[in-house]
């Protein structure tokens, strides 16, 4: 038996989430059917981390064990003939028994991509959040600054959240603004379901003086969801990359196929 471990892209807009579902309109289904149809049995995937519904993926990684033998391109290949164009394997390689892609994570990076403009643009549309009134980049950098460390973030934990602890370690986030757009990334040992985008409800919060930067200390210490800022939209919301020991050498996200690469090349997400 083979461990195989893949690198998957996708457009979170035109899924259901990553998990599969009896409807069948995940990210999940729409790659394990594709395993399927070219492995010409069935695979089970693990993944590194489940993204909901309109949530993209640039650094996702899944495993699978297999008793069929091929080349690491032939996985890659194979499999994206049964994709849809949402979906691609940027990679494969084989890993030994002790990877897991969830397991063996010891960090995760999201990135945020938010257009700042009085009108929405439809060229945008399912690829970054908006917004139509100024924001304080300062206020947010100060604001996001009271986040950093390990906490409880039962204030930014949906009802839904299935995780044992709600305690994690965020040790970055990053406020970037490049024209019309602010970029932030959030990294973390983990994270709560929806956690990074009540982050950011609350840092749009501050952007917009609704309430002032220390809010945010009074949020963190409530643990009480009800005091955050309401949830803020999936769209521009990307899995960036999932950091493993270097022992498994898992190669790093194609970050290149967003047109705001450039910028989110100055934040590196391992870094």
């Amino acid at each position: 038996m083979m461990r195989i471990a893949l690198g998957i892209q996708y457009d979170g807009a035109a899924f259901c989430g990553w998990q599969a579902q009896p409807h069948g309109k995940t990210v999940q289904d729409a790659l394990e059917h594709a395993l399927g149809e070219f492995a010409c049995v069935p695979l089970h995937t693990t993944v590194a981390g489940r993204t909901d519904t309109g949530v993209h993926g640039l650094g996702q990684v899944v495993h699978f064990d297999t008793e069929l033998d091929r080349a690491d391109f032939s996985w890659v290949r194979g499999t994206n003939a049964f994709l849809p164009p949402t979906v691609s394997v940027q990679w494969a390689k084989p890993m030994p028994d002790t990877f897991h892609a969830r397991f063996s994570a010891f960090e995760r990076t999201y990135y945020y991509a938010l257009y700042v403009h009085p009108v929405r643009s439809p060229m945008l549309a399912g690829r970054a959040g908006w917004i139509h009134t100024p924001l304080d980049d300062d206020a947010m950098r100060a604001a996001a600054a009271h986040l950093i460390g390990e906490h409880d973030f039962s204030s930014f934990r949906s009802s839904e959240c299935q995780s044992k602890t709600p305690v994690k370690h965020l040790y970055q986030i990053d406020v970037r603004r490049a024209g019309n757009f602010i970029h932030f990334r959030f990294r973390a040992n983990a994270f709560l379901h929806h956690m990074v985008r009540n982050l950011m409800g609350c840092l749009v919060a501050v952007g917009r003086g609704r309430h002032p930067a220390d809010w945010l200390v009074d949020v963190l210490a409530g643990r009480d969801r009800n005091l955050a800022a309401p949830t803020f939209m999936a769209d521009g919301l990307y899995l960036a990359h999932v950091g493993y020991p270097a022992e498994f050498a898992v190669p790093p996200a194609q970050l290149g196929s967003v047109p705001w690469s450039s910028v989110w090349a100055d934040l590196d997400p391992q870094s």
